[in-house]
């Protein structure tokens, strides 16, 4: 069971194999699942734009269906985070721990929906994990929808927009980028990860401060 989930996660990895498997329907699947569904954190979706921007760029994909499909996805998969949210509530965050579902990350949400309120909707789009568990934070809080719609369409375009365009630019002015797409995928995930590993630390950080100051108030 162990190896067989480690071929299939292996194969979630492989970008550029993913794309010139399923092309622009793949990439549209594979957004939506990991901004509608609990169990699509764990999917490339920075890499899989950019690696799909160039694709494009290079000639092997429409740009246009791309972006408009891809975005629409994005969208819609929000919508359902939210209303899963919305229809669960509290009972998210008394959910035991599984394979696919991490308490930690709605909890993680939770707290960057708190500290930056309806612009997390737009931020969260650039933050992996992040952008999968904010939608049902914000159904759970009880957002307004026409709110959140807002936010998420601006969100969405942002996103989409600019990881794919970030990789047709690439594609289209780099000779033979699609043949070296491995380094980009790399720089593309450590840049993804920036924000939530800056936000883990300020975490640990403010814990740490509130502990020691604890600590000499007893």
């Amino acid at each position: 069971m162990i190896e067989i989930l480690r071929h299939l996660l292996s194969q979630l990895y492989d970008v550029r194999g993913l794309i010139e498997w399923g092309g622009t329907v793949l990439v549209c699947a594979i957004v939506f699942i990991e901004t509608g569904m609990f169990v699509g954190f764990f999917l490339p979706g920075d890499s899989l734009l950019v690696t799909a921007g160039v694709f494009a760029g290079a000639g092997h994909m429409k740009l246009a269906p791309l972006l408009s499909l891809v975005t629409l996805c994005s969208i819609a998969g929000d919508q359902l985070g939210y209303l899963i949210g919305r229809k669960a509530g509290a009972n998210l965050y008394r959910r035991e721990d599984s394979r696919f579902f991490k308490k930690k990350h709605l909890e993680r949400a939770h707290e960057f929906y708190e500290k930056f309120g309806g612009k997390t909707i737009v931020i969260a789009r650039f933050i992996p994990i992040i952008r999968t568990f904010c939608p049902p934070v914000a159904g759970a809080a009880k957002m307004s929808y026409a709110r959140y719609l807002a936010y998420d369409v601006v969100g969405g375009f942002l996103w989409v927009w600019s990881m794919v365009l970030v990789g047709y630019t690439l594609g289209r002015t780099v000779p033979n980028v699609d043949k070296r797409i491995h380094y980009i995928i790399g720089v593309v995930i450590v840049v993804s990860l920036m924000p939530a590993a800056y936000h883990a630390w300020k975490a640990r950080r403010s814990n740490a401060t509130t502990s020691v100051k604890s600590t000499l108030a007893e």
